[in-house]
Parts: C-alpha cells; sequence; structure tokens
C-alpha cells in the first residue's frame, strides 16, 4: 500500500474529464432507473424524504456503479491496452495508480454515503461493491465466468438498485411482494446481460473469456437469454394477477408479447440484431419494470 500511495503522488493528477470518463456516465441509466422503480414500489410518501431519494439517485449511478467500472478499467488495464488503448488508463491519461486510488476513494464514499441513508441501504451496498471488486478483480474475476459474470451485473445493476430505492422510501426493509419482484426482474437481467456479451465474442475467444456466446455458441446462448427473460416476466405477471394488481399485469403482458415478436427476428441471426433487441426489446423490459412498480406502490 505503500509503494501504491507513492506511486500515485508521483503520477499527475488525472484531468476532471478522463476521471468522468473512467466513470462511464453512460453505464449509470439502468441502475438509476431500477432505483427509480424501488422508489415508485415502495408506495410511499415523498414528504420529507427528497433528499434521501437524491441521496440514492447518486449512490445507484455516479458512486456505487461509477466506482465499479473505475474497478473493472483497473484490472482491465492490459486487455484495454491492445483492444481500447484510447480509454483513461491505458492512454495515460488516468497516469500510476491513480485508476487504482480512485476505485477505492469511490467504495469509500460510496459506503459513507449509504450509511447515511439507512441501515438496508449500507447493507445493499457492501453487497454491491463486493461483487463490483469480486467481478473484477483476482482471484474471483467472475466476469471470466459465463454464468456468474451476467448473474452479478443484472443482481447489482437491477436488484440492489430497485432495492435501494424501496429501502429509501419505506425507512427500512422493503415487502416481500417487492423483494419477489426485483429479484424476478433482476434474474431476467440474466438475459439481457447475456446479450450484452455478443458485441466481443471474437476477443472473447481470443482473451479466454469464457462467456456464454463462446461456450454454448451464438445461437443457443441467445435462446437461453429470451428463454430468461420471458420466463422472469411471466412469472412477475402472474404474481401482479394474484395480488389483484391487474392492469400493471395487463401492461407488462403487452410488453412481453411485443418482446415476444422482437425475439423471433432476434433468433434468426443473433449476432447482427443483439445491439438492435438491446435498443428496443430491453426497452420494453425496463419499461415493464416500471409498470409492475407502480401496480406494487398503488399507483396503478
Amino acid at each position: 500500500m505503500l509503494r501504491s500511495a507513492a506511486s500515485t503522488r508521483t503520477a499527475p493528477i488525472p484531468a476532471a474529464s478522463s476521471v468522468v470518463e473512467l466513470l462511464k456516465p453512460i453505464t449509470w441509466f439502468p441502475p438509476m432507473w431500477a432505483f427509480g422503480c424501488g422508489v415508485v414500489s415502495a408506495g410511499a410518501a415523498f414528504d420529507e424524504r427528497w433528499l434521501f431519494v437524491i441521496g440514492g439517485i447518486l449512490l445507484a449511478g455516479p458512486f456505487v456503479c461509477g466506482t465499479s467500472q473505475a474497478v473493472n478499467d483497473w484490472f482491465d488495464r492490459h486487455v484495454d491496452a491492445i483492444n481500447e488503448p484510447h480509454r483513461p488508463i491505458p492512454s495515460g491519461r488516468v497516469a500510476g495508480r491513480w485508476g487504482l486510488g480512485i476505485a477505492v476513494a469511490g467504495t469509500l464514499l460510496s459506503l459513507g454515503l449509504a450509511a447515511m441513508l439507512g441501515f438496508w441501504v449500507f447493507v445493499a451496498a457492501i453487497l454491491g461493491l463486493a461483487l463490483a471488486w469480486a467481478y473484477s478483480a483476482p482471484p474471483f474475476r467472475l466476469k471470466a465466468s459465463g454464468w456468474a459474470g451476467p448473474a452479478t451485473v443484472g443482481l447489482t445493476y437491477e436488484g440492489l438498485s430497485w432495492f435501494t430505492g424501496a429501502s429509501v422510501m419505506a425507512g427500512g426493509l422493503p415487502g416481500m411482494p417487492v423483494i419477489a419482484i426485483l429479484l424476478l426482474y433482476s434474474a431476467g437481467a440474466f438475459g439481457i446481460m447475456v446479450l450484452n456479451d455478443f458485441k466481443a465474442v471474437e476477443g472473447d475467444r481470443i482473451t479466454g473469456l469464457r462467456s456464454l456466446p463462446v461456450t454454448l455458441g451464438v445461437s443457443r446462448a441467445a435462446l437461453l437469454a429470451c428463454f430468461v427473460m420471458a420466463a422472469a416476466q411471466v412469472i412477475v405477471i402472474a404474481l401482479l394477477a394474484i395480488w389483484d394488481h391487474a392492469l400493471s399485469a395487463l401492461i407488462v403482458s403487452a410488453l412481453l408479447l411485443a418482446q415476444v415478436l422482437l425475439m423471433a427476428r432476434l433468433l434468426k441471426h443473433p449476432a447482427r440484431f443483439a445491439p438492435w433487441y438491446n435498443a428496443t426489446g430491453v426497452t420494453l423490459y425496463v419499461l415493464g419494470m416500471l409498470a409492475s412498480a407502480l401496480g406494487l406502490g398503488g399507483y396503478l
């Protein structure tokens, strides 16, 4: 650690724009959306919770998600030097051990903010940050597994962010219906993450990453992704109907039907249409999350 600190001090302080690029703001939207779904699903009045909501949005996006991006870039710096040499760390714009320092500082700041937002938010932050480090860092490096990697990202981006939003509004542990729905959408997000791996199949083969498109083949991985996404939503629909959230169940059903039609095109040529499906089908998926949250919160 002394050597690490010394190396950080001797390297030039990175520019703010390079630090922001390292934290990848474009990736913050999914967990912030899931956090919003959690807020809505709690069904609580905002009244005196606005500061908690703002703090939670910052926690889900720039703090926890941004930190996870810094962690990932630090441990991928050697690979990025080959595949993405323009990234802040391999390009030298974030030099020395500043990348690691930013990841550690982000972890500590995230935990501090989470502690101010409540016990269960703090617990969720600990789990999310632990998974973020385990995803990228050896000896765990969960991203190297086609099963553990997508499951980890789905749980942290969707489930823990939703849980955080609901906890912020409830001022404690969310109800079991909320937890059940967020876990189902986390499971479905596994399929989204598998489709996201299609963009790097050749690179994964070369570098030895055992993504599912590599190990199962593109066609079977796409079929698995579609099945997981659809199955999770079928169970969501059934639970919403059982809990008398008929309108929400109907909306999610319509959105799922539209997704199935889009999946039919995706499965014809998964490698070509995966980016297209991520822009269309995944949008319908996250709209279903919101419709479910509105039902749970008593708004529909």
